[in-house]
This record gives structure tokens, C-alpha cells and sequence, in this order.
């Protein structure tokens, strides 16, 4: 499960910004997971919470924000947002798509004491 190492990555990261910014603990983690990201939800909530212990972020609430795919035509140029993953225009059947938003993996917000 690609997720815990997903997670350490990011309680490193959580970690190094806390240090940056002389800050004792984590309060809050927002990250936004893309659709498409190949990063199960569900997982990633249960590896933070079994990794999280002893670092910075013990206790810490973890928001998950799941982003839709989000799409634009190369052919009529409509932006669609996309509750199922199909890479067709929905205004002009174009396949000719490209993706704007929904694939990738961000840390958002961190809210640090």
C-alpha cells in the first residue's frame, strides 16, 4: 500500500515546515487528493492516523478534500467538471481533452501552534 509512504512523506514535510516556522505542534492538515491521484482516501486516513504518533502532528485533525476531474476541450474549449472519470467532451463528444484538475496530491493548509 503506496499510501504510508505517501504519509511519511508528508509528516516530513509537516515536520520541516513546522521547524521553519519554530512551531511546537500540528493542529491541522488539509490536503487535497485528485480523483485520479491513484491515492485511496480511505487509506491515507489510516496510515496518517497510525503514523502520525510521535511527531509534530500527534493529534492532529486531517482534512481530506477530494478534488473531481476536471477537464478541457481542446476542440470547443468548455472546462467540465467530471463526477465520473470519462475523457469526453460532454458539449462537443471530443476525446480531444485535456486535464486541468483531479490527478494530483497537495498539502493545502497546515494550522500550527
Amino acid at each position: 500500500m503506496h499510501e504510508y509512504s505517501i504519509v511519511q512523506a508528508l509528516l516530513t514535510q509537516c515536520e520541516d515546515i513546522a521547524r521553519e516556522n519554530e512551531a511546537q505542534s500540528v493542529k491541522k492538515i488539509i490536503v487535497k487528493i485528485g480523483k485520479m491521484s491513484g491515492v485511496e482516501p480511505h487509506l491515507l486516513e489510516m496510515a496518517f492516523n497510525t503514523f502520525k504518533e510521535k511527531t509534530v502532528c500527534d493529534g492532529a485533525d486531517f482534512v481530506l478534500n477530494v478534488q473531481p476531474l476536471v477537464i478541457e476541450c481542446k476542440e470547443c474549449g468548455v472546462q467540465t467538471t467530471l463526477d465520473e472519470i470519462f475523457y469526453k467532451c460532454p458539449a462537443c463528444e471530443s476525446l480531444d481533452v485535456q486535464v486541468i484538475d483531479g490527478e494530483d496530491m497537495y498539502l493545502m493548509t497546515l494550522e500550527m501552534e
